[in-house]
């Protein structure tokens, strides 16, 4: 026997034991770990509710079953969290986080938004739910309808720099010539409704349709909230049967037109888990599928069905392809999409 036969078969023999020590470090990876979920808004709002969710169901769908904590990181409308997790959290596999879509945006259309991470630089795992956006008002405000808000003076409460509600509010303002006054600076989206159900504002725009059902799920139930307008990439089946129309025919003009469609593609992402980039490669691939598994499993979606929540998923590959896409838009079109969203 040659010593280039003898090789090759030694070669040859090792193989199979290549695969299973391959296999084993797979499942030992996340083995007696816990993965850290950071939710870049407040407690008790629509993404810490997703948040919670998935921190009872991912880990089942992980090799080795790590435990999940969620911890809240609110402000800048996740912008914290995002730059949290992209700069300082360990790039060991255990942080994730779920960012609101303007987190991801902001830093393209938001010139004054000092973003301390890269957003086309996330390693996107999924987004649980692409998603409908609505302005709405409670039963006890006298604003109803949009064409009420594009003559009559509404107040309009947001949280801080960054957050959907107030973005969607000065682009309604800006595009559709609605008659907002922005009141901005709650903490988040459950305060915000406290605050409408107190009368101190009348509207809220930027909420996702989710969230909607997921906190007043008696409104809805008895079709008593007021869905003033609705916007998405697709069509909302369910808010057209309640007869919410859609942004588009409010707003006036090619430009305004491409600054709409450009902030709503957001949407396609409405409930975004990302990493930061520099986590191990074996991370990245079990948690994309981790996410996949889950959001097609009974149990989660069960759980979720019983709260209220849509589950509508987008891969994590689908959302790097759109991100990256957004922040190929002609540069004229993004400085407009810019003074539209602030004051």
């Amino acid at each position: 026997m040659t010593p280039a036969f003898r090789n090759m078969l030694l070669a040859c023999a090792a193989i199979p034991g290549a695969i299973l020590a391959g296999a084993a470090h797979a499942q030992e990876f996340y083995t007696g770990k816990t993965v850290n979920i950071i939710v870049g808004s407040d407690v008790a709002g629509g993404y810490d509710t997703y948040a919670r969710l998935f921190s009872r169901h991912l880990g089942d769908n992980l090799p080795g079953k790590p435990n999940m904590v969620v911890q809240n990181m609110p402000g800048a409308g996740s912008a914290r969290a995002a730059a949290f997790v992209y700069a300082s959290a360990a790039k060991d596999g255990m942080t994730i986080a779920l960012l609101q879509p303007g987190a991801i945006v902001g830093p393209l259309v938001d010139k004054t938004m000092k973003a301390n991470y890269d957003a086309t630089k996330f390693t996107y795992l999924a987004s649980a739910d692409s998603g409908t956006r609505v302005c709405i008002s409670l039963p006890n405000s006298h604003i109803k309808t949009f064409k009420q808000a594009q003559t009559e003076r509404v107040i309009v409460g947001a949280a801080g720099n960054g957050a959907s509600s107030r973005d969607y509010g000065f682009l309604h303002k800006n595009t559709s010539g609605a008659k907002f006054e922005i009141v901005s600076g709650y903490k988040g989206m459950a305060d915000i409704l406290l605050a409408m159900e107190r009368k101190e504002i009348d509207v809220v725009c930027g909420l996702d349709w989710s969230s909607a059902k997921a906190q007043r799920p008696a409104l809805v139930r008895d079709k008593s909230l007021n869905v003033l307008v609705q916007m998405g990439v697709d069509k909302n089946a369910e808010l057209d049967a309640w007869g919410a129309p859609e942004i588009m025919s409010f707003t006036q003009g090619a430009d305004n037109r491409a600054i709409v469609e450009l902030i709503v593609a957001q949407q396609a992402f409405g409930r975004p888990f990302v990493m930061a980039p520099g986590n191990p490669e074996i991370a990245v691939k079990q948690m994309r599928a981790a996410f996949v598994s889950a959001m097609k499993s009974p149990a989660l979606l069960a759980d979720a069905e019983k709260i209220g929540l849509d589950i509508t998923p987008a891969t994590g590959e689908r959302v790097q392809d759109v991100v990256q896409k957004m922040y190929q838009t002609p540069e004229r079109i993004v400085e407009l999409a810019s003074k539209a969203i602030r004051e």
